[in-house]
């Protein structure tokens, strides 16, 4: 970790050492791991035991334990990584008396509403967000995401406020929502899947 830190810390101040003095050290130790190398802070998928989701992002309140909330704050400590992690940006405006853009996902066939999320090979990050297009926005950010999953992971008393989002790398279908909950949680109960639906980015 200390490694981590001082490595971090390096290559920021080679991009902009002024940038940095409202971040922490541990905010720039954790922009400078937010990689592709450790799956965006989950490194585990959802399917496997001791999985955590590796960051939210919406508009909403940040649920609690999650690490990175890529809020406007750290979002702009991981721009001054030229070569990392870059958060969702807004698309460029329709110029006047044009038609609208295409809708930029597709849901795919029969991946809707299941009980069973998406596991698979291709697996690239996973975490929350408040709605479907905010998980589009998380897929188009990362590189190589071509397919998005969203569903509730419902475990504990108070059921799952925000959306599970998982990235993965090829268009899946309907026959890869095999992940059917069913892990112990820390308070006794058994997480199970709801509204389990499967995207395709356009063109995929």
């Amino acid at each position: 970790m200390r490694f981590t830190t001082v490595f971090s810390s390096l290559v920021v101040a080679a991009t902009n050492v002024e940038a940095t003095a409202n971040f922490s050290s541990a905010s720039v130790a954790l922009a400078g791991s937010f990689t592709e190398k450790n799956c965006y802070g989950a490194p585990i998928p959802p399917w496997k035991s001791g999985h955590h989701p590796g960051w939210y992002y919406g508009k909403g309140t940040a649920p609690q334990g999650i690490s990175c909330v890529l809020d406007s704050f750290f979002c702009e400590l991981l721009n001054l990584f030229p070569y990392g992690y870059h958060c969702p940006s807004l698309p460029p405006p329709t110029p006047p008396h044009s038609p609208p853009p295409p809708h930029p996902y597709t849901q795919v066939k029969d991946f809707y509403n299941l009980q069973c999320a998406a596991q698979d090979d291709s697996y690239l990050t996973y975490g929350l967000v408040d709605t479907v297009d905010d998980c589009y926005d998380m897929c188009n950010s990362v590189s190589g995401c071509t397919f998005f999953n969203t569903y509730h992971d419902v475990y504990g008393k108070d059921g799952s406020p925000q959306l599970t989002c998982t990235l993965f790398s090829k268009c899946l279908t309907a026959g890869c929502a095999d992940n059917c909950g069913g892990q112990s949680q820390p308070d006794g109960s058994i997480d199970y899947i709801t509204e389990s639906s499967g995207y395709c980015k356009a063109g995929y």
